[in-house]
């Protein structure tokens, strides 16, 4: 099977010259993808043309857009039976872990073989932190366990390019959707240890903290977003219940103030979390009882822990204690909610 190299480059710096100079010694099928670089920027392009075939991009467009229509430009001149690797223009990945992957792709022509950093103290602390949080949450919504979901070496066969083009994202999100998706569509996902090289801190990285982290946690942005809205409609209930029952010296005011709070908000947060956040189309009446037994599960642990807080030795202030506990079971409600009520499917919003 053949070996052909996929990069996509956005005001790369000389280290790509020296990639596909190496490359070329290995595999004359090597695409790049020119994603609007500015002109400064054509001297590179301009010393690699003679080495490889340039896609180009008149306007950056993104790190999707540019596997996508470099994954097309290769099927234009590629009928079957080859192997497609994904590499980064910045030199962190070695063309001996390259070669690597597609050993064990051609051995597993139908899975998603992935280059996996281990993580270590000279990684940056940016890409330490945001591997930990984007391996938590691709846990927690696929049920699969990746150490490196963030690594742009991969390696597939052509069996899988029609799919890999049919999924959504044009920036960094693409390929965590990628992820996110080839689970449900039962292909396996491999993981080969490759070297985990650095350069400068990575400074030379367009990964835009605010704006890709934006795209690639918007799922999970979404359901806080929905629970913020649900725990405000709550905290406003449970004070003002609290206000009145305690002045008609109710007993149990707080259990009773928390129990009809938590059932406005909690219907408020149903119809949210089916329709906006997780736009599940299953059956209406299945997912509404189960919502109902999570909910009655959260309020008895909810009240309890609240009436603990407030009114044993702790002694905690009504209201400090509320936001203590609505805290907590976030946390367990994001996880049964996406994990098992809506459960779906990945939104395929660009």
């Amino acid at each position: 099977m053949e070996c052909i190299i996929l990069i996509p480059a956005y005001n790369p710096t000389k280290k790509l010259i020296e990639l596909v100079e190496g490359l070329k010694q290995k595999t004359s099928n090597i695409f790049i993808v020119n994603d609007g670089s500015g002109e400064e920027y054509n001297y590179i392009f301009s010393e690699i043309a003679p080495m490889c075939k340039i896609v180009y991009h008149e306007v950056n467009k993104g790190k999707g857009s540019s596997l996508k229509d470099g994954l097309k430009e290769i099927q234009k001149n590629y009928k079957c039976d080859y192997i497609v690797i994904t590499m980064d223009s910045d030199g962190q990945h070695t063309i001996k872990d390259a070669l690597k992957l597609y050993e064990v792709a051609k051995k597993n022509n139908t899975s998603l073989i992935l280059g996996s950093r281990k993580l270590n103290k000279n990684t940056p602390l940016r890409s330490r932190i945001g591997n930990f949080i984007t391996r938590s949450v691709y846990l927690t919504a696929t049920k699969k366990k990746i150490y490196d979901t963030q690594t742009g070496l991969r390696a597939f066969s052509d069996k899988l390019i029609d799919k890999m083009i049919s999924i959504n994202g044009c920036r960094y999100e693409y390929e965590m959707n990628v992820l996110l998706l080839f689970p449900k569509m039962n292909i396996p996902i491999i993981e080969v240890d490759i070297e985990t090289i650095y350069f400068d801190n990575n400074k030379n990285s367009h990964f835009n903290t605010i704006k890709d982290s934006y795209y690639i946690y918007k799922e999970i942005m979404k359901f806080s977003f929905s629970s913020i809205i649900s725990f405000l409609i709550d905290f406003c209930m449970y004070v003002i219940l609290v206000q009145i029952t305690m002045k008609v010296n109710l007993q149990n005011y707080i259990q009773i103030s928390n129990i009809f709070a938590r059932i406005i908000s909690a219907t408020i947060n149903f119809n949210i979390n089916r329709k906006y956040v997780f736009n599940s189309n299953q059956n209406f009446t299945k997912q509404l009882i189960s919502y109902i037994c999570l909910a009655t599960v959260i309020i008895i642990g909810n009240t309890w822990i609240l009436d603990l807080l407030v009114n044993s030795r702790l002694g905690m202030n009504e209201i400090i204690a509320k936001i203590f506990v609505e805290l907590l079971f976030f946390v367990v409600s994001w996880f049964i909610q996406h994990r098992f009520i809506f459960r779906n499917g990945v939104s395929n919003e660009k």
